[in-house]
């Protein structure tokens, strides 16, 4: 597993910037940077307070299924498609 990008998959998801996620876990933007683009791997310790800044537990960090290309995809979408997709999975109901 590439913890930089899945960081980022969870960072983005949520929408938090980079130096957002790095003031709630108590790190500097910069070496929560380098983790992301694959520079440096974080500690344990490190990557716990990353997890609880994202409000997920560690077991939820490593815990990935066919679901996150799906998540990544509809990420990636812009507000007026996000809506548009809702509107078509709320009329298939």
């Amino acid at each position: 597993m590439n913890v930089g990008k899945r960081i980022v998959e969870l960072r983005e998801k949520r929408g938090i910037s980079t130096n957002k996620l790095a003031n709630l876990a108590g790190i500097t933007q910069s070496y929560l940077r380098n983790i992301e683009i694959g520079k440096t791997n974080p500690t344990v310790e490190m990557l716990e307070y990353i997890c609880e800044a994202l409000n997920i537990s560690i077991r939820d960090f490593f815990d990935v299924n066919e679901s996150t290309e799906l998540t990544t995809a509809i990420s990636g979408l812009t507000e007026k498609q996000k809506s548009a997709l809702l509107g078509f999975i709320n009329s298939m109901k």
